[in-house]
């Protein structure tokens, strides 16, 4: 028992000695809390003194130097307030001085002009004293003479007229002897400015070309099998092959150059295919009309590129590059139009007109003759339809329609186009007659086998000779083709004079073909 109740009390004992102790550790602990507490407080609150009197320097710095640049800006905006009063002063004196200087002028303006009002009354006094001292001498004058002032002053006009009539009547006279000796000696110098600035080569375009072959076997394959060959180049060309004992060489005869051309070309290709048939004659010639077409195109394109010349519609490019396969009297009616265009040009420029335009008329002026063997009708008409046609200037229609004096001029571009065309056509070489007849001749032969119904193409060989009318097999049979013999002949007989015979042709081919796939 005594030992529980000591037990006891030693709990009760430790329990109030952990209390205490407990108590006191606290108020230990609380107490350094209180003092670390005021520690930082203290050292914040030294912390935040520190930054307020920063700040308070800082702002008085801030302060002091705002100060020190608005009493800087102040004292600049005074010295220059300073500055412009002093320069109004300035000018404000010498505003003063141009004023006193001008009430200076004006006081001796005022005295000027009083003195001359003054010297203007004297002087006026003076001419009515003149007047009357000359009235009185006229009429002394009158009385002498016999002779009012009204006649004096017609007799003396009339004498004056008299002689001045016979002295511009003979200056008028030297002026125009001059004037006309003048233009007539400018016009010459004027003309052959022009033609030495331009000058061409004189060629004229034959009807036969000359193919070289590689060596005197190639004629026995032009020729073919029983002819077949030449017959079928003669035919689809319309170019007669004169095959003669001229060495490696075959000779194309026809008037149509671009014809001429078209048969050299096509048989070039065939000569260097190597394989020469009825077919492939054919097909090389197909090809070659369109690359003729398009060489036709290029000529078109280099002559007006050549002239400094643009805005030409492409179908109008074409016809221009046709002319090089047209002639004129022999003369090449391509090389003929661009001669005639620079010569032109070179007279607009002399004149003062417009070139460009002189040159565009000088082009054009024949373009008729690129188509004329196509549509009836003057290559003139032809012509002015092509140019209305394409839109062309006024003035370069009327200079188409007048170059021949078939149409009055309206400009002096058509008068400079027409005389153009006189110097190109006239210079020595520039054409063969002879050659244009021949042609001419030619062209009528095959518009008559033309004419014809059912005929298909018609072609003039051997120098007009011998006519070649290809019928369409379809619309004339063998007997239909002898009365076509016979009707060209008749038309032949009766619109055409010619030298020897002409022997016609007509041909009638039928095919059949095939093609098997």
């Amino acid at each position: 028992m005594n030992n529980i109740i000591f037990s006891v009390l030693l709990i009760i004992i430790g329990l109030v000695i952990g209390f205490g102790l407990a108590f006191i550790i606290n108020s230990i602990r609380g107490n350094l809390v209180s003092k670390k507490a005021e520690n930082m407080i203290g050292s914040a609150k030294k912390e935040i003194e520190k930054l307020k009197r920063d700040a308070a320097i800082e702002q008085k710095e801030e302060a002091h130097k705002l100060k020190m640049d608005l009493d800087k800006e102040i004292r600049e905006k005074k010295e220059e307030l300073k500055d412009s009063e002093k320069r109004l002063l300035q000018r404000e004196a010498n505003l003063d001085k141009r004023d006193e200087m001008y009430q200076k002028r004006e006081t001796n303006l005022d005295e000027r002009e009083n003195k001359l009002s003054e010297k203007q009354e004297e002087i006026q006094t003076e001419k009515s004293k003149v007047e009357e001292i000359r009235k009185e001498q006229l009429d002394l004058l009158e009385k002498i003479s016999g002779f009012s002032k009204s006649k004096a002053r017609e007799l003396m006009m009339n004498q004056v007229k008299e002689n001045m009539a016979k002295e511009i009547s003979e200056y008028i006279r030297e002026a125009e002897n001059e004037a006309k000796l003048e233009a007539d000696k400018q016009a010459r110098e004027l003309i052959v400015a022009s033609m030495q600035k331009y000058a061409a080569d004189i060629a004229s375009d034959q009807t036969v070309t000359v193919v070289d072959l590689p060596n005197d076997e190639m004629k026995g394959r032009i020729i073919g099998r029983e002819g077949r060959n030449i017959r079928t180049i003669e035919a689809i060309t319309g170019v007669d092959l004169i095959i003669d004992d001229t060495p490696e060489a075959v000779v194309l005869s026809s008037f149509d150059p671009l014809r001429r051309e078209i048969a050299r070309i096509t048989l070039e290709s065939l000569i260097s295919d190597g394989r020469i048939h009825p077919t492939r004659i054919e097909e090389i010639y197909d090809k070659t009309c369109k690359d003729m077409k398009q060489k036709i195109i290029q000529y078109g394109q280099d002559t007006t590129f050549e002239l400094g010349l643009t805005k030409f519609d492409p179908e109008l490019i074409e016809i221009i590059g046709k002319l090089y396969f047209r002639t004129s009297y022999g003369q090449n009616a391509l090389q003929h139009s661009k001669e005639v265009a620079f010569l032109s040009g070179i007279l607009a420029g002399e004149l003062g007109e417009n070139v460009t335009l002189a040159k565009r008329a000088g082009l054009l002026h024949d373009i008729g003759k690129a188509i004329d063997h196509e549509i009836e009708g003057s290559h003139v008409d032809i012509g002015v339809d092509i140019a209305k046609k394409y839109k062309e200037n006024e003035v370069v229609i009327n200079a188409i329609a007048s170059h021949h004096g078939d149409t009055q001029a309206s400009s002096v571009i058509s008068a400079i186009v027409a005389i153009a065309d006189a110097l190109s056509a006239s210079r020595p070489g520039a054409r063969n007659d002879s050659l244009e007849n021949y042609i001419n001749r030619l062209s009528q032969l095959e518009e008559i086998g033309n004419g014809i119904a059912g005929v298909d193409k018609t072609y003039a060989v051997q120098a007009g000779r011998e006519l070649r009318v290809v019928v369409k097999p379809e619309e004339v049979d063998d007997l239909e083709a002898h009365r076509i013999a016979r009707e060209v002949k008749e038309k032949i007989e009766t619109n055409m004079k010619y030298p020897g015979t002409i022997k016609i042709t007509v041909v009638r081919e039928t095919r059949a073909i095939e093609e098997a796939r």
